[in-house]
């Protein structure tokens, strides 16, 4: 099983608020990556800063991407992106919807998803939610 890695924890590591080499090493047995929504979100964060903060930025994310493979948002992650939409949207429980992609390509996968907001994806039934620390 693979370890997705949620767009907030490779942030909050940027910014310096989290040791993500430090928590990686503590799991020596497991194969983390990305989810190709979490590519997407975190390059949209690099195109929007400005000045030497963007530098900055694309650079820790090329050094990120060197570091992990991205899962693709396949046809098979679309139909369960589209399953758990509908089933999220008609319980009254919808999440965000980068989030509901990212946890489709999870559940599609086999794979758990690593965040720091473990609560928002606890409506996901099946997903195995892992909380950094």
């Amino acid at each position: 099983m693979a370890i997705l890695i949620d767009s907030d924890v490779i942030i909050q590591a940027e910014r310096g608020l989290f040791d993500l080499d430090l928590w990686l090493t503590s799991f020596p047995h497991e194969e983390f990556k990305l989810g190709a929504i979490t590519v997407a979100e975190l390059w949209h964060g690099a195109e929007r800063a400005t000045g030497s903060h963007r530098a900055k930025r694309r650079l820790f994310l090329e050094r990120i991407l060197t570091i992990f493979e991205c899962v693709p948002y396949s046809h098979e992650a679309a139909f369960e992106h589209a399953r758990l939409w509908a089933k999220l949207e008609s319980s009254g429980q919808m999440i965000g919807s980068y989030d509901v992609i990212l946890a489709a390509i999870a559940l599609q996968t086999g794979s758990a998803v690593a965040t720091f907001n473990a609560r928002h994806f606890s409506v996901v039934k099946g997903l195995k939610v892992i909380e950094p620390k």
